[in-house]
């Protein structure tokens, strides 16, 4: 599998990578998962502190145990939750963040994470104080790099002026072309990485694309339509064949920006790790596809999330 430089790290992950929030809490599911992916050229895993409040940091910790020199392991920080207590609220202090990174690295039965990531935030938060808590994890050896997982542009701004941040994970597909408007390039040009979430869009970029439509857009999808979602999928599947499937068209596509490192993709069962890798096999996606592709589906702007 093809391994993309994140920003001016020394970290190389594989083109597409597995996110782990869909594993379940089932534990040997989750390390069938994993280890499918693992075997399958896969070395980026995306878990977060939040997902199964820890539990899924649990998870992939312990089917990680004894592979971690294979693993390029990110997990995100910045929602305050307590065990045994209902909810959460945002917190991107410096003394949480680093009281946090702890549990983590408890959970994931490792020593060090390779990509501590910010889960969030706002342009009201105290983003000098957070810059400083992650700069010193880094001087401290507990984290390699960091980076944040955000869609707002503004933040994102931000963070490009004043961190060492190697990558943003944002929301990124086919039908949320919003980061083509305004970060793909900024973020490229100062060297910073992009890991592009949802690239098939909750399944309706998939081969299973009409029927998740019904499922997940009947009041719409971000400014579309369930009447543009629904004719949309059916003129895409028209470029799927044998040989490419929408699923990796749609992988593809994200992946064409240079500012990509990895485009992540969620798995319940080792069937959706299969059907994600099955891209690595299908006909490169050439200059004409990419441009009808466009033609298809329109770029839209952030508005409420700035």
């Amino acid at each position: 599998m093809n391994k993309r430089r994140v920003g001016k790290s020394d970290l190389y992950v594989s083109e597409i990578g597995l996110g782990t929030m869909s594993l379940g809490t089932n534990e040997q599911q989750g390390k069938e998962i994993i280890d499918r992916a693992l075997d399958s050229g896969i070395n980026y895993l995306d878990t977060a502190d939040l997902y199964d409040f820890g539990q899924n940091e649990e998870i992939v910790g312990k089917a990680i145990k004894g592979r971690r020199e294979d693993v390029i392991l990110g997990t995100k920080v910045g929602n305050h939750w307590e065990p045994g207590k209902e909810g959460w609220y945002w917190d991107p202090s410096k003394s949480y963040i680093k009281s946090q990174v702890k549990e983590s690295l408890r959970r994931l039965q490792t020593d060090y994470i390779d990509l501590y990531q910010l889960h969030g935030g706002t342009i009201e938060d105290p983003i000098d104080e957070t810059i400083e808590a992650f700069e010193e994890l880094v001087q401290e050896g507990v984290i390699r790099y960091y980076g944040i997982s955000s869609i707002r542009p503004n933040v994102i701004r931000e963070f490009v002026e004043k961190s060492n941040i190697v990558s943003v994970m944002m929301q990124y597909s086919l039908f949320d072309r919003r980061p083509e408007e305004e970060v793909l390039d900024l973020l490229h040009d100062n060297h910073i990485s992009v890991f592009a979430r949802g690239p098939v869009a909750k399944g309706m970029l998939s081969n299973k694309g009409e029927q998740k439509v019904e499922e997940k857009a009947q009041n719409g999808y971000l400014t579309y339509s369930y009447e543009e979602m629904k004719e949309m999928v059916q003129n895409l599947q028209t470029f799927a064949t044998d040989d490419r499937s929408l699923q990796a068209i749609s992988l593809q596509y994200v992946l064409r920006h240079p500012a990509l490192a990895s485009a992540i993709f969620g798995a319940s069962s080792v069937e959706q790790v299969d059907s994600n890798v099955a891209m690595l096999d299908a006909l490169d996606l050439t200059d004409n596809l990419y441009t009808q592709l466009q033609q298809i589906t329109r770029p839209i702007v952030y508005q409420k999330h700035r």
